[in-house]
């Protein structure tokens, strides 16, 4: 190195002093990132057609000694190069801008990292600047029609994890992706702070998945949070304030319209009138439940790095309501990395994150568009809030009673430490040993108070109005402890020999997860009410005698052998091929504890060839393909299962004594195995016009094999648990973006990004065999969670149309009109059918960024086409609600309507699910807007800071929906998704932020 540092010196000291010679002149200045407006150290600066160079300091200061008509050529990694003439002048501060054509962007993959040029699949980088200052505590919602063939769900609720399926839903038991933090594998990201996230890569194909064995089905988001960077001390601080607001609301009735439609409902009924007297309010329950939620987050984070060290340090402090009064959501997160570089070859690092959060308590939306707009508020003289009428009081509570009188009546709190340490050494040149050791240990606890609750109802006789809705109180209490613990212990060799280069990745992997939850309760019984004091609610107060428990836990282990060889002749012609093995625990009886998954990949850089070279406006044009085997771990909850619960059986007399027998809850079949996908993909890769323009497309085919079904007990058979299901997903995606810079101050970026998915089920078990979820059905031959019901045909309008059509016994005049679909000439089950599909046909994203000067301008639009939603809330009739503005459409004579039946609560005909109830679920979604400045460098430089930047975002602004619930976006499981049960509101999000660095 003294060496290196020795010639270094000559040679700059050899050209200075040729440059004085020819009257030069001294260019000063400074060089920094364009986005984040942050120094950038090792910059090389260097004479262009010379090698008369230098760097750029710490700071991101330079000097250098240059003829007045020269030419400076700045370059770095990441950044690509840039030229600026001199022209005579003595200072030249410099913005770099990441570069487009890098081709040899480094990216995160599993157990490793390479290139990006030398992968054969589909792996999509997000930066972390793109989610640090969006208003949402989960970073992933944040990409939401960012990336193609990711579809993710959002919820409104602060503290909610998006539903996200990555190339459609795989399986009957599972739908989420995977998640990588810094190396541990991981089911959820709620302890990581969008600020401390550098990059997130989400891994689409097989190879690039199989690597991850029985983890890899459905996707996986690999998440590397951030480190300091080498030669830099940065202390950062950005805060972001801001509200939400329901803007959509759900178009019921108001007071008078209700009267007219139950007025008429009644008459229908042979009903007399209803007696109005005590009931002449006009409430807009949404209104009353609804608030502007505050939210407010803070992030400070400190980096430095020196030759040999490199330590991060990242606070974050999450405060959010909800748009539910009295919806919290309180969160500090803590990020900690230290990497030492011991030798040249040996360095050692270790990783801390760690969480805490107290959780809303979650309110519903059903009460506010159930209650009836006639019943008032509140009761002034008695201080309460008011019963509801009788018609549904017995059902349905005043919607304030449980949000304002039951206000903060639960705390629920979650913890987590995530800490990782490795050690690294290389030897023999080309050798790499890598050791990690990662833990991750959660810890839940939640308690809950039901307290004593009073109503006014003016229809109670006598002079006292109080009605008591809950007349005990009661406690209840869990907690809940999970740890994983995983190691790796990793081989890599990496080499060139003439054209061919290699990099091959060998080891093993194991990983402990662990699980186990208590919950009890206890009501007062016949002693005095427990206080209403959170100090009092535990499971140690109340009546002994009513209390009750329960609780659980379980174990699993892993043990996996994994290989990977990325390969490439002449920089043109990639291979890439990975094999996993791995063991489990939890099929460990008959030989079925191993199973192999693996991949192979290729891919043909037709740009590098010579017959490309000639021409200059294709840079990059790669075609791709893979074929691989991936596992899906999840066994529908149960975690042995090939080890049953037992539960109570038939029992045993003998003489006076009754002994209970046990068994098993269902008979494994002896061959089960994990679920196996079956993947491959073909598509291509170009950048043109000087890499202004990237495009991908990719066509993918996924077929699930070997679906763990839960077989249906028969006569004299146990229910048992197989491998007969299968399912295929296949598609296209398409992603696209152009860069344009028109000049040094203005510059723009479009982009855009397509998916279309096709679902279906090709086989469950024997003919016939349905999974019924609620609404939602999974056959064969239909996407999973379809919709199943009858197909309406308009209303019967006469007597004579009754008469010769085709009708549902039971039907009358003004009833909907079903579709005989197997046209035998009556209506029953069997013209029940598929009436609409939760999976959309395609997904879509655009995007806009524009620059000017200091300014910046970025908006997102998303959105889905081809769904349908299940109208759910309204239909069941356990009581009396408010109605939907649609039904004042409703039938009340001939060709009044043909879609909105007879107002008859009594028509049980009507609610029967049918496509009276889809809705069309296709919207479009001005999903992010934000204006951002940064400051100019004097300004910076008189406040002593490196950068700062102020931005205003609004998020969710407006959307184009045919839907009538409040939101088009609902997820669910597995097998049911799209069905608006009263789903919480997406609300608008509006927001001002700053981020500074000194």
């Amino acid at each position: 190195m003294k060496i290196i540092t020795y010639c270094l010196s000559v040679f700059l000291f050899l050209f200075a002093t040729n440059l004085w010679a020819q009257e030069a002149i001294t260019v000063k200045g400074v060089v920094r990132d364009a986005e984040t407006g942050e120094t950038v150290p090792g910059v090389t600066v260097q004479v262009k057609g010379t090698t008369n160079g230098t760097q750029t300091d710490i700071d991101g200061n330079y000097s250098i000694q240059v003829d007045p008509a020269a030419t400076l050529v700045f370059s770095f990694i990441s950044y690509g190069t840039q030229e600026i003439p001199v022209n005579n002048q003595s200072q030249i501060d410099v913005q770099l801008v990441t570069s487009t054509q890098e081709l040899e962007q480094v990216v995160v993959i599993g157990y490793g990292s390479a290139a990006r040029r030398d992968l054969t699949g589909s792996i999509t980088t997000v930066q972390g600047s793109d989610v640090a200052d969006k208003p949402s505590a989960n970073p992933v919602s944040s990409i939401q029609g960012k990336v193609a063939g990711v579809q993710i769900v959002n919820s409104g609720r602060p503290g909610s994890e998006p539903d996200i399926r990555i190339r459609g839903t795989n399986s009957i038991n599972s739908v989420k992706p995977l998640y990588v933090v810094d190396g541990i594998l991981n089911d959820n990201i709620n302890f990581i702070n969008p600020a401390d996230i550098e990059t997130m890569e989400v891994l689409k194909d097989p190879s690039s998945l199989a690597i991850f064995g029985v983890r890899g089905a459905n996707g996986v988001i690999i998440i590397t949070t951030k480190q300091a960077k080498a030669g830099q001390l940065n202390f950062n601080f950005n805060s972001t304030v801001g509200f939400k607001d329901v803007s959509d609301r759900m178009k019921l009735t108001d007071a008078a319209g209700f009267k007219l439609l139950y007025d008429e409902q009644r008459a229908n009924e042979g009903i007399a009138a209803y007696d109005y007297t005590n009931w002449t309010a006009n409430t807009d329950w949404q209104d009353e439940i609804f608030q502007r939620g505050i939210l407010n987050y803070n992030n400070l984070s400190v980096s430095g790095a020196s030759e040999n060290n490199k330590f991060y340090m990242g606070l974050g402090y999450t405060q959010e309501e909800g748009i539910i009064h009295y919806e919290k959501l309180n969160k500090i997160t803590l990020s900690l990395n230290d990497e030492l570089q011991v030798t040249d070859n040996l360095k050692f690092g270790v990783n801390f994150n760690g969480y805490r959060a107290q959780l809303p308590q979650e309110r519903s939306v059903s009460g506010a568009v159930r209650a009836a707009p006639i019943a008032p508020v509140y009761n002034d003289e008695y201080g309460l809030y008011h019963t509801l009428p009788d018609f549904q009081r017995a059902q349905v509570w005043n919607p304030l009673v449980d949000i304002i009188d039951r206000r903060n009546t639960a705390i629920n709190r979650e913890y987590r430490a995530v800490a990782s340490v490795f050690g690294e050494i290389g030897f023999l040149e080309h050798f790499d040993f890598k050791v990690n050791f990662l833990a991750d240990y959660g810890f839940n606890q939640g308690r809950s108070y039901s307290p004593l609750v009073n109503v006014y109802n003016p229809e109670i006789a006598g002079d006292s109005k109080i009605d008591p809705l809950n007349r005990i109180t009661s406690v209840s209490q869990n907690q809940n402890i999970f740890t994983k613990i995983q190691s790796d212990w990793l081989l890599t060799y990496k080499n060139s020999f003439g054209d061919h280069n290699l990099t091959a990745t060998a080891g093993w992997t194991s990983y402990y997860n662990s699980y186990e939850s208590t919950n009890a309760s206890r009501t007062q019984g016949n002693g005095d009410p427990i206080p209403n004091d959170p100090d009092k609610w535990y499971v140690g107060i109340g009546s002994t005698d009513t209390q009750i428990g329960d609780g659980t836990a379980w174990e699993r282990s892993t043990l996996s052998f994994l290989a990977r060889v990325l390969y490439n002749y002449k920089g043109k012609y990639l291979l890439n091929g990975s094999f996993r093995r791995d063991g489990t625990s939890g099929f460990f009886k008959y030989g079925n504890e191993w199973q192999n998954f693996g991949a192979v990949g290729a891919a043909w850089l037709l740009s590098e060839e010579d017959f490309m070279k000639d021409q200059s406006s294709i840079n990059r044009l790669k075609l791709k393909g893979s074929w691989g085997v991936l596992g899906n771990q999840n066994t529908g909850g149960n975690q042995y299962p090939l080890y049953p619960l037992l539960v109570a059986g038939n029992s045993a007399v003998f003489g006076d004594n009754i002994i209970p027998a046990y068994e098993p809850s269902y008979v494994p079949y002896r061959d089960l195995r994990w679920e196996r996908v079956y993947a491959w993909e073909g598509g291509f890769e170009l950048g043109a016009f000087d890499n202004r323009l990237s495009f991908e497309a990719v066509y993918y085919h996924k077929d699930t094999k070997g679906i763990i079904v839960t077989v249906p007990a028969s006569l004299g058979v146990k229910a048992g648990l197989s491998n007969p299901g299968e399912v295929s997903n296949k598609g296209i995606e398409l992603a696209t973006s152009w860069t344009q810079s028109f000049n040094d101050d203005m510059s723009l970026t479009i982009g855009g990004n397509l998916t279309t998915m096709d679902n279906k089920v090709n086989k469950l078990l024997d003919e016939g065999f349905d999974i019924v979820d609620g609404v939602s059905r999974t056959s064969v031959g239909y996407p999973i969670g379809y919709f199943y019901g009858y197909i309406s045909d308009g209303i019967y309008q006469t007597n004579e149309e009754l008469r010769v059509s085709p009708v549902l016994a039971g039907a009358k005049l003004g009833d909907i009109k079903f579709r005989d679909m197997d046209g035998n000439g009556e209506i029953n089950d069997a013209d029940r059918t598929i009436i609409g599909n939760p999976t959309p046909d395609l997904t879509y994203g655009i995007s806009l960024n524009f620059t000017y000067k200091n300014f910046d301008i970025g908006t997102d639009f998303m959105g889905v086409y081809g769904n349908e939603i299940f109208r759910n809330w309204n239909r069941n009739a356990f009581a009396q609600f408010n109605f939907l503005e649609d039904r004042l459409d409703r039938w009340h004579g001939v060709g009044t309507s043909n879609w909105e039946p007879i107002m008859d609560s009594g028509r049980a005909n009507n609610r029967l699910a049918s496509t009276y109830y889809i809705e069309d679920g296709s919207f479009f979604r001005l999903r992010n807007l934000q204006l951002g400045y940064n400051f100019d460098q004097e300004i910076l430089d008189r406040l002593k800071l490196k950068s700062l930047r102020i931005f205003v975002n609004a998020q969710n602004v407006f959307t184009l929906r045919n839907s009538t619930g409040y939101t088009p976006e609902i997820g669910g499981s597995a097998t049911s998704f799209g069905v608006d049960d009263g789903t919480y509101p997406v609300p608008a999000i509006y927001t001002f932020g700053v981020n500074l660095n000194f």
